[in-house]
């Protein structure tokens, strides 16, 4: 099997699909792994690297493409770039499958297997290929990192013959996995933390790692099958917003996490609540590529509004890149090899695996994913 790591040219994007270990990994197991020329250099891998680990460097990105029976990528393909593929590639990406429709279209007219990253099912057997959760627990560090340099005060309590200086206050909103890392860090940096979450059943985890965990009455709440949490009504998030104001105008960092797969993100932080912080905090959107958490946040820009920061930077787990990229690479190679036919010398795809019907979103002209055929219908 052929498979082909063409280079990133996302603006900003310096993560890559394939390191020099897995290469040697995948060439154990009789794959074959052609990369163009350059394509590690934005996280750290020379091309003799992967020469080295057995793989074959080319400058030539058309022929790279239509020589494979596998692309790896980390962003969505140009569409341009479908029609080089042969019919039959198997494509390995994120793909924001529910925001392209005409790049689905696209790979079902091409006959492309299209795996989807962001699909890969949040069941136990899956962690070890689960991309998003690699990812976000990258975002949540990074986002208290950028919060920590941005702030006009150290994160720990300091006794000094000059003073005591208390510990920085970090509220943050949503407990899933980058939450959560945003915790863990901002714990470690010596901040008093607290933690809000519409899933009651995140509390514990929260407590864990050294956070009080805010309770707000808001109804009925919970989670999908798949581990996210439900999307809120506008009174529930109204409620939720008047509770939120109260420890937005106490804290010095505010870190929003809260992202509804396959929709627009909710609107949490308004203007009004903003308007209540102290001057010189900071608020991290990790949502702003998906619409933002934040009113006024903009993707890509650090932005005042009356003396509150608000960092709407994208792509944070490209901020570092090195371990970044060794992620997502083991989540690819992990995917790969768990559905690699030794004999065959290729992936295959046994489309009764829950697995495979989860992250398949197109095969043989067709859409596998029930609810994203549904999607496409619509």
């Amino acid at each position: 099997m052929n498979i082909a790591v063409p280079k990133e040219y996302y603006p900003g994007e310096n993560r890559v699909p394939m390191i020099p270990a897995n290469v040697k990994k995948i060439a154990a197991r009789g794959g074959k792994t052609m990369i163009e020329k350059g394509m590690g250099a934005s996280a750290g891998f020379s091309d003799e690297e992967y020469r080295n680990a057995g793989a074959q460097v080319t400058e030539n990105r058309r022929e790279l493409l239509s020589r494979a029976d596998m692309v790896l990528r980390v962003r969505k393909p140009p569409l341009e770039e479908i029609e080089i593929l042969r019919p039959g590639c198997i494509h390995i990406s994120y793909l924001d499958p529910f925001n392209e429709k005409k790049l689905l279209l696209k790979f079902i007219s091409r006959s492309i297997s299209a795996i989807s990253m962001e699909m890969i099912p949040r069941i136990t057997r899956a962690q070890k290929l689960d991309a998003l959760s690699s990812q976000a627990s990258l975002a949540g560090y990074v986002a208290v990192i950028l919060a920590a340099d941005r702030l006009n005060r150290i994160f720990p309590l300091l006794m000094t013959p000059a003073g005591t200086l208390s510990p920085a206050r970090v509220f943050v909103i949503g407990a899933g996995v980058a939450g959560l890392q945003a915790i863990a860090t901002a714990k470690r940096l010596g901040g008093r933390i607290e933690a809000f979450d519409t899933r009651p059943a995140v509390a514990e985890e929260v407590r864990s790692l050294g956070a009080k965990f805010i309770q707000i009455d808001i109804g009925e709440t919970g989670q999908t099958k798949e581990g996210y949490a439900k999307a809120l009504t506008e009174q529930q998030l109204e409620v939720q917003r008047l509770e939120m104001k109260k420890h937005c105008a106490v804290s010095d960092v505010v870190i929003t996490t809260a992202q509804v797969f396959g929709s627009k993100a909710p609107r949490i932080i308004t203007a009004d609540m903003i308007d209540g912080m102290k001057k010189g905090s900071i608020i991290v959107d990790l949502a702003v590529e998906s619409g933002g958490n934040v009113e006024g946040s903009e993707a890509g820009r650090e932005v005042e509004f009356k003396g509150v920061k608000i960092i709407g930077l994208e792509n944070l787990p490209g901020r570092v890149a090195f371990h970044a990229s060794l992620m997502y690479s083991n989540n690819l190679t992990n995917l790969i090899l768990e559905f690699w036919d030794d004999d065959a010398k290729r992936m295959v795809l046994p489309l009764d695996d829950e697995i495979i019907k989860g992250c398949v979103v197109s095969h043989e002209k067709r859409i596998i994913n029930e609810r994203l055929r549904s999607f496409i219908e619509r």
